[in-house]
């Protein structure tokens, strides 16, 4: 007897799937509906946020509002406004268009929702739990829209228990904030989190806006980007290259007000700073594009982050040729004047030099020295190359014998003698074993070293700092302040001793003894930039996190020269680690050249 397998979903269930694609976390919720909000014509919309959104998020604008029935009606899967054919999502110019985002939220959240319209004498109040609605009924109310959602993932425990801690997902929050409200300066903002205002956004235009957003020093680091062509509009600004971070903070983009991620653009603003900027330096921008939406395809990812265009390298051309230029009128980009008329300019005599500075000469005097006396031949002469053959090749007979001497008893067992350390070009150790020669990369085996110092210490007690002679002031974005709050505690026991001042900015007192000469500024930024990346591609703990990102940082670099001693030490640090083969990234740290091996490439 044969049963029929393939049935349909109940719609709470295709909600909850849907809901899946559509809400991540708290964060999701603000995007949708914040968008929603500045769709509905909003002038004011305000944000207020409970235990980062796992308790509540309330979102009121004075909006155009929404019926009765629309009300009810919006909570409905596709249920949308923007869209009446196919057609139609190729003319989008609004923020949220799929009519996912209303249903998911319910899906998995309860939902209170209060609008009213300029006509109406009372709003609507509709209460829906799971995707089922509770309560409706009419209320007494302002113009616009109150959308209070509660106990997220409430049904999905799950889904509940993946959410990070409150300063993660509020780093999320900020992040939604940023992106939303950047590009619509004609709207006032306010963010309040547990009954504290964090933002409060007035209106005014881009720049006041990206000032508001990221600090008050933005207002001399700034630099106006404008193009206008057929294909598309380019405006906002970038950040000048002696401002830049060694964090990847500041890097918006957008196309016609909608943010969006793509590294191909990037990729043209970063070439335009060529020559400007050191290479572990990040340009900083923000940028909307401003193009005819027959000319993009928006409709390829749920969260509407990713774009595609027809013409991508024209995009590219424009984008690159608009940067350059801004940085060309600020005199920021060597600049050649190929004008050049025939009495300026050219002067091939002694006065075109004149201006410019001139080394005083260095002489080295040897009254010792007699031109007329018969010079001593040296060793690196032609007469005396059977000498330096002779001698070298007794060397290195005898070192091969002292080599080979040894009892093979474990490959790792070093011989002690720091006379036998020898640093190659700078980057590797070079040294003998009972079985031939071990050669270890010094960087990789320096951060295996600090690696593991930093876990043990993170786990113990405070470590001895290094204090700083002048403390140091550090300016970050609102994401990388919350951060850097969050990882504090773990940075003290390794020896940093920072002091927070207000939201954003913090003094640096001290750095670990490791830093010796360090940029302490440049360090830390490194370390959150390092630490943000293995958040995100690696998905380390916090404290593997912190103890790789700073055990990169702070690893003797190749191209430093090491003593026989400090050579010595670093090789039995390295053998008294608990993994000594493999840097914590994976990369193999040593080699071993066998005895026989080197006699049969010297025979």
């Amino acid at each position: 007897m044969s049963f029929d397998i393939i049935k349909l979903l109940p719609d709470s269930v295709a909600n909850q799937i849907a809901a899946g694609e559509v809400i991540q976390r708290p964060a999701s919720v603000v995007k949708e509906l914040m968008e929603n909000a500045i769709d509905a014509g909003a002038t004011q919309v305000d944000l207020f946020i409970k235990d980062a959104g796992r308790t509540a998020i309330t979102i009121i604008d004075n909006g155009c509002g929404m019926s009765e029935t629309d009300a009810r009606l919006c909570f409905e899967r596709h249920a949308t406004s923007k869209i009446r054919k196919a057609e139609d999502l190729f003319a989008i110019r609004s923020m949220g268009f799929r009519g996912e985002a209303l249903a998911s939220i319910a899906a998995v959240a309860q939902v209170e929702l209060m609008t009213r319209r300029k006509d109406d004498e009372l709003g609507t109040k509709i209460l829906i739990e799971g995707s089922v609605v509770k309560e409706q009924e009419p209320k007494p109310m302002a113009i616009g829209t109150n959308f209070t959602v509660k106990n997220l993932f409430f049904n999905i425990p799950a889904r509940r228990n993946f959410l990070k801690s409150n300063e993660v997902e509020m780093r999320h929050i900020t992040d939604e904030f940023f992106r939303v409200t950047m590009m619509h300066p004609e709207v006032a903002f306010s963010l309040s989190h547990n009954d504290k205002e964090i933002y409060h956004l007035p209106k005014g235009n881009l720049k006041q806006r990206i000032v508001g957003l990221c600090g008050k020093d933005y207002d001399k680091r700034l630099l106006p980007v404008q193009q206008e062509t057929e294909t598309a509009t380019i405006n906002g600004f970038i950040v000048k290259p002696e401002f830049l971070k060694k964090t990847r903070g500041e890097q918006y983009f957008f196309v016609n007000k909608r943010f969006i991620k793509h590294s191909y653009l990037h990729h043209a603003i970063e070439n335009a700073y060529q020559e400007l900027i050191p290479k572990d330096c990040f340009p900083g921008y923000f940028i909307d594009i401003d193009i005819d939406p027959k000319e993009i395809d928006i409709n390829i990812h749920p969260t509407k982050t990713e774009v595609n265009f027809q013409d991508v390298k024209l995009v590219y051309a424009i984008l690159h040729s608009a940067v350059r230029k801004a940085i060309g009128q600020n005199n920021l980009a060597p600049m050649l004047d190929f004008d050049v008329t025939p009495d300026l300019g050219i002067d091939f005599g002694e006065v075109s030099r004149m201006d410019r500075p001139i080394n005083e000469p260095k002489i080295d005097f040897n009254p010792s020295f007699n031109p007329f006396k018969a010079q001593p031949q040296t060793r690196h002469s032609s007469g005396n190359w059977k000498i330096l053959y002779e001698d070298n090749n007794d060397t290195i007979a005898s070192n091969i014998n002292k080599i080979s001497n040894f009892d093979d008893v474990t490959e790792t067992s070093i011989v002690d003698n720091k006379n036998l350390y020898l640093q190659l070009q700078q980057s590797y150790i070079v040294t003998t074993m009972k079985s031939g020669l071990l050669v270890v990369d010094q960087h990789l085996a320096h951060k295996r070293v600090l690696y593991e110092k930093y876990l043990r210490e993170m786990d113990t007690t405070t470590e001895a700092s290094q204090q700083e002679l002048f403390p140091h002031h550090i300016t970050l974005s609102p994401n990388d302040a919350s951060l850097l709050r969050e990882i504090n505690p773990d940075l003290e026991k390794i020896g940093f001793r920072i002091q927070q001042m207000n939201n954003t900015t913090f003094i640096i007192n001290g750095t670990p003894a490791d830093s010796k000469n360090n940029d302490a500024v440049a360090l830390l930024e490194k370390i959150l930039e390092m630490y943000k990346t293995n958040l995100v591609d690696l998905k380390l703990d916090k404290k593997l996190n912190l103890a790789r990102s700073l055990a990169s940082q702070l690893a003797i670099k190749a191209g430093q020269t090491l003593s026989p001693t400090e050579m010595q030490d670093l090789i039995d640090r390295l053998f008294a680690c608990a993994v000594s083969e493999v840097s914590p990234d994976g990369k193999k740290i040593y080699t071993i050249l066998n005895v026989n091996e080197l006699k049969t490439r010297l025979s």
